[in-house]
């Protein structure tokens, strides 16, 4: 049997970041696994990309900021990071308009991500 640490994880977000708990979870599952050196990927599709909107303000809805999480990830040496093309064009958005090091992924090259992990996690 392999040890766990050297298991792949593919975290799959595709819900908005506020409005449920489903959001949140995601995100601390992907760290709490680096936390224990598992490797680690996040997919952001679908309303998941809206996670990676600069300059976010959650006071006016009282939640806690999802980007302050986000912002952790290179503390967690979690840095693949892969987010929907299609889902960027669905919100108007380019990669370039995004913070964080990501890469763009057709529908190829997300069955691709989906079969290159051990385990995948969709919230």
């Amino acid at each position: 049997m392999t040890p766990s640490n050297n298991r792949s994880l593919l975290v799959i977000v595709r819900h908005s970041p506020y409005g449920s708990s489903l959001a949140r979870t995601s995100l601390e599952v992907a760290l709490s696994s680096a936390t224990f050196e598992q490797a680690v990927a996040l997919l952001f599709m679908g309303d998941g990309v809206l996670h990676l909107l600069p300059d976010q303000d959650s006071s006016g809805i009282e939640a806690r900021n999802i980007a302050k999480l986000i912002a952790s990830f290179p503390l967690y040496e979690l840095d693949n990071l892969y987010v929907d093309e299609a889902a960027l064009s669905q919100y108007g958005l380019a990669l370039s308009d995004l913070p964080q090091n990501l890469q763009a992924v057709d529908d190829e090259a997300m069955h691709e991500l989906l079969c290159q992990h051990d385990h995948c996690l969709g919230f």
